[in-house]
């Protein structure tokens, strides 16, 4: 992350969407193609809710820390003041969508002065097409503040002096990525959209492909700076469920993936403009545990996750991204009223899902 380095526009996303397009395109063929040779429900193995919608709120403390480390200079280490994001989801059938936001009726960043004001907000749109999973994503924050400004600010107090703050740095993301589950008695929706119900214990290997476009963007104090990645990476998913008294579950997962960015950093301050390109090798482990109830109404749980990447950007220099975080979740399933259940089977029938 070049710009942290600078810490001493508009992005348009109909373009990063239409240069994925031939690769959806052929995705979505190969999905329906896939899915009308595999149409028969398996009611042996899990309980299927096809009439219902499901709503989920998500509470995570989930945030977005980011370390930059150095051989010859200080280390610097950013997050931004967001102690809790909420998670709406709504999930039918194959489809679901989820929007994270920032809770300030919440109350509980009472800090603003000290670390200054953050925003988050975070949009996700998946659809489920037999084993296969495609997921869309657009992310944004913006506001951090110094974790570690002791290091820099000589006689600086916890708790009574501000943080060096960075208003004005922004992250956004568009990603996408495309999994499939290999075992046909392993059930991702179980435990992730809720719209069916494993009921023996399994578990499954589940590759994904991601691909995104992500954007930090900086501008403060006479300096500005603008840094592309274009990202993608491979990684190999154990998923298990472990089926508890018919009711209840406990499903671990792990992630490893590798992967390669594309980077270009473009700056400008009072000495000229630059810009640099670079390629960096990627490392990513993610994964997490999650337990929980499920009823054919009501359900709920917890789940504890992490998500650590890092590269070097030369000998001397490397970036972190870690995400340690929980997750307290409660979700509730009601009839689909038939506007939207009429045009949802029309779909299932054609597509024969």
């Amino acid at each position: 992350m070049r710009i942290a380095e600078k810490l001493n526009t508009k992005i348009n996303p109909l373009s990063l969407f239409q240069s994925y397009g031939s690769l959806l395109f052929i995705f979505f063929l190969f999905n329906f193609g896939f899915a009308q040779n595999n149409s028969k429900k398996d009611t042996t193995n899990f309980i299927y809710y096809p009439d219902k919608i499901m709503v989920r709120a998500n509470l995570s403390t989930q945030t977005d820390t980011y370390f930059y480390t150095a051989k010859e200079s200080q280390n610097l280490k950013i997050v931004p003041n967001n102690d809790y994001k909420l998670f709406l989801t709504v999930d039918y059938k194959f489809i679901g969508f989820s929007y994270g936001f920032f809770p300030k009726f919440f109350g509980v960043n009472n800090d603003n002065s000290l670390k200054g004001k953050s925003s988050f907000s975070d949009y996700n749109f998946r659809l489920f097409l037999g084993h296969w999973l495609q997921n869309f994503q657009y992310s944004k924050v913006r506001g951090y503040y110094v974790e570690n400004t002791a290091d820099f600010v000589p006689d600086w107090t916890e708790g009574k002096d501000p943080y060096l703050q960075f208003p004005n740095l922004k992250n956004e993301t568009f990603g996408m990525s495309t999994s499939y589950v290999f075992n046909p008695k392993f059930s991702l929706k179980s435990i992730t959209s809720f719209t069916e119900w494993q009921k023996q214990s399994a578990g499954s290997f589940i590759p994904t492909l991601t691909y995104d476009y992500n954007r930090f963007s900086f501008d403060q104090n006479g300096n500005k700076s603008k840094e592309d990645n274009y990202n993608i990476r491979l990684g190999l998913s154990y998923f298990y469920n472990f089926i508890v008294h018919e009711k209840f579950y406990i499903a671990p997962n792990l992630t490893p993936s590798v992967g390669v960015r594309f980077s270009k950093n473009k700056s400008a301050d009072t000495d000229g403009n630059t810009i640099e390109k670079e390629t960096y090798f990627t490392q990513f482990l993610e994964g997490g545990i999650k337990m929980g109830y499920n009823s054919n109404h009501i359900l709920f749980g917890a789940s504890f996750n992490f998500n650590v990447n890092w590269y070097k950007e030369d000998r001397k220099n490397s970036i972190e991204n870690s995400k340690i975080y929980g997750l307290l979740y409660f979700g509730y399933r009601f009839d689909a009223p038939n506007f939207i259940a009429k045009p949802a089977k029309k779909i299932e029938e054609k597509i024969k899902l």
